[in-house]
């Protein structure tokens, strides 16, 4: 058997021996199955790149292969950093890497205000740039279990009496696995109504960072906060635009090749950039000067 084809044939026992559910319009008994769309770390998708993975930005939303991360300089859209990942596990979620990429940027000597989507919003981000940045990132919202009605926002926690407090007022400690449970206490309560539907009564799961997290969104309803990100985040986007347009398929099969590919296209982009805000050469060497 020829090398090549006996690769093939490794992955494709490798995809097939993976998670599966049935095709499309089945429920299996027709024998049409394809491989589960979730986003496990280590779950390959194709017998042609064993680099690429599924990734859901939302629910409805999905695409398959892998995810680009750029670091932006938002008043002047040069890209400062770059990197290509797989799309799915960990270590590669946007706040990791952003994270790195915010690291590894030598022209970042002192703190910065830190821009990005909810994406970037973990608690593990925040606290890694809480050490010496300023966050200014779009908070993941609170949903209510019941619409109208009481976020995890509205209660109190003190963390350091383990205990949480309900808006009825009612206290329960905080479980080791940092789980609050009302549980029976919601039966006759006059705000339940507002609070849960669940028979069990309403429990919280509280997040090893939420006083960080419940600090952040608080600070992100200020006006301030918020007048800095609309105003940066046009250039931003501007820049993904520019990256992305006539670029949404990546040429080449694997992480390092399609990295090396986005670092040569982000360097292209920015010399483009340059030369519209004022780069010249005068014989010797490269000036900018007001375009």
């Amino acid at each position: 058997m020829e090398p090549r084809a006996a690769e093939a044939v490794a992955l494709l026992a490798l995809v097939a021996g993976q998670d599966v559910e049935p095709a499309d319009g089945g429920d299996g008994t027709d024998g049409r199955w394809q491989i589960a769309r979730k986003v496990a770390a280590d779950r390959v998708i194709s017998t042609v790149d064993p680099d690429a993975r599924h990734a859901h930005k939302t629910v409805h939303h999905r695409r398959d292969g892998f995810s680009a991360h750029l670091e932006v300089e938002p008043d002047t859209g040069l890209i400062a950093e770059c990197a290509l990942t797989r799309a799915a596990g960990a270590d590669n979620s946007d706040a990791a890497v952003g994270i790195g990429l915010l690291a590894a940027d030598p022209t970042v000597t002192g703190p910065v205000e830190a821009l990005g989507d909810s994406a970037y919003g973990t608690g593990e981000a925040l606290a890694a740039l809480a050490a010496g940045h300023t966050a200014v990132i779009k908070p993941w919202p609170r949903r209510p279990a019941v619409a109208g009605g009481f976020t995890g926002d509205d209660f109190s926690i003190d963390e350091a009496a383990g205990v949480a407090t309900c808006p009825a007022g009612i206290t329960r400690l905080i479980s080791r696995t940092r789980v609050v449970t009302f549980g029976a206490a919601c039966r006759g309560c006059p705000l339940r109504a507002r609070c849960t539907t669940a028979d069990r009564g309403r429990h919280l799961q509280l997040h090893p960072h939420e006083a960080l997290l419940r600090a952040h969104r608080a600070r992100a309803a200020d006006p301030g906060f918020q007048a800095t990100y609309r105003r940066h985040r046009p250039m931003v986007e501007r820049s993904i635009a520019w990256i992305s347009r006539g670029h949404r398929r990546v040429p080449y099969r694997g992480i390092v090749k399609n990295d090396a590919w986005l670092h040569l296209r982000v360097a292209a982009i920015n010399l483009r950039r340059l030369l519209t805000l004022g780069l010249i050469h005068t014989g010797d060497t490269w000036i900018l000067t007001p375009a």
